[in-house]
């Protein structure tokens, strides 16, 4: 899972195993240590109690819910983003939850084996 903080905008994006563990497990995580034994946790899982897409940080853990229709639909089709953006004058931030695709121009040192396909290799797009 790759997590991408800029500003009140938060992007998560999940791999294919990582879809299929949203699926079957009901969420996914992933943790970030610091020297001196500081963490952080970032946690995406399903909620069939929520009617919308929603993040709560607490404890240095960060965890963003989608409801389970809306999770269940996302995994099992080849929709890409699921998002939500903050109601006019609500104390929120932006959040988006994308597939991982694979760079069209590989990366040194990137694993990208896990990713899904790019569409644009089809249309024989070279941009990344």
């Amino acid at each position: 899972m790759k997590l991408r903080i800029k500003g009140n905008a938060l992007r998560v994006r999940l791999t294919q195993v990582e879809i299929r563990a949203l699926a079957e497990a009901g969420q996914v995580q992933e943790r970030t240590e610091f020297p001196g034994g500081g963490q952080l946790i970032y946690r995406l899982r399903s909620d069939d109690k929520i009617g919308e897409i929603s993040v709560a940080y607490s404890g240095n853990v960060i965890e963003f819910r989608v409801p389970s229709a809306l999770a269940e639909r996302w995994c099992g089709t080849d929709l890409v983003t699921l998002s939500a953006e903050p109601r006019a004058g609500a104390d929120t931030v932006q959040l988006v939850l994308e597939k991982d695709y694979a760079c069209l121009v590989p990366r040194a040192g990137e694993e990208e084996s896990d990713q899904f396909p790019h569409p644009g290799v089809a249309q024989g797009r070279r941009e990344c």
